[in-house]
């Protein structure tokens, strides 16, 4: 060979070993799904495909989806809605599965106790014992959390108590099976220093809310949670995790192989929602919701 053809050679050698270098080692299909389409999900799936920008991703109405066991095995599949994991259900095998904005009560509802191989939960409703540190720090001086309960919801009590005891808060269940019956109500307000809302549709609806909301302020009694729509409502506040939050877990999750996948988990990040006018009119000092929330996030980096 003659040394410029040498010379080129190696120039192209060289070319070949930093493009392989510089391109990705894998790319990912990720196929999200919903018995529904609309604005929301489609914003949802833009801001994935943004930030996965070297990833295959796309939605696909679940009316035009094969059974889970008809897809690709190397498919990262991303359930948006209840419908979709129903559908998921009714295979063993498929690929691995994240089930986006589940609450405990409804994954319960489906699953029993046990989460099936190849799907991991990511919790729609705050973590209790998150919620249980944003009453202390914005109630400091409340003991007695107040808690109704319904029959879906009473598995979440022992979890609460195991929380709220290194805390010195003290757990006070209400059982509240008739949404008709406003006694349970007036019970536990007379026993409770805060009612702490569980994130239980059955107890905390449009229908229930104004009852809810009215007991609470004639009683003086501030009402943390469920959620924060139920703040927009009239609570006082609450812990929540948006659209930037769920993409952020998204983002780190789809990074790592689907068999390291936590079988659930909450996202790391998280904002507090609070009402001021709620809190003007039962006499309680302004939420500052970008304060609490990184005193709450501080506390959770601790070992």
């Amino acid at each position: 060979m003659t040394p410029s053809f040498t010379a080129r050679l190696w120039r192209c050698c060289v070319l070949l070993g930093v493009l392989l270098f510089a391109a990705p080692t894998w790319a990912a299909d990720i196929l999200l799904t919903a018995e529904e389409d609309g604005p929301g999900v489609q914003t949802f799936v833009q801001a994935l495909a943004q930030q996965r920008s070297e990833d295959s991703v796309k939605f696909t109405p679940l009316k035009d989806l094969p059974s889970p066991a008809h897809l690709p095995a190397s498919t990262r599949l991303i359930l948006l809605d209840l419908p979709s994991l129903d559908w998921r259900l009714q295979d063993t095998q498929g690929p691995p599965t994240l089930v986006l904005r589940i609450s405990r009560l409804q994954a319960r509802q489906r699953l029993g106790d046990s989460v099936p191989p190849k799907i991991s939960l990511l919790w729609s409703d705050p973590p209790l014992d998150r919620q249980l540190r944003l009453i202390s720090g914005i109630l400091p001086q409340a003991r007695r959390i107040g808690v109704l309960y319904g029959i879906d919801s009473e598995f979440l009590l022992r979890e609460l108590r195991q929380y709220a005891a290194p805390m010195g808060l003290e757990i006070v269940p209400q059982l509240w099976d008739n949404i008709n019956d406003s006694r349970p109500l007036q019970s536990l307000f007379k026993n409770s220093d805060v009612l702490l809302g569980l994130d239980d549709p059955q107890l905390y609806n449009p229908k229930t809310a104004k009852n809810l909301l009215l007991s609470s302020y004639a009683r003086q009694l501030p009402l943390v949670g469920p959620n924060a729509g139920f703040v927009k409502a009239g609570s006082l506040a609450s812990t929540y995790s948006d659209q930037a939050d769920w993409l952020n877990v998204l983002d780190r999750l789809l990074d790592h192989a689907p068999a390291n996948w936590p079988r659930s988990l909450y996202p790391e990040r998280f904002k507090v929602v609070g009402n001021p006018q709620v809190a003007r009119s039962l006499g309680i000092e302004q939420v500052d919701e970008t304060n609490v929330a990184a005193r709450l996030a501080e506390g959770e980096k601790r070992p």
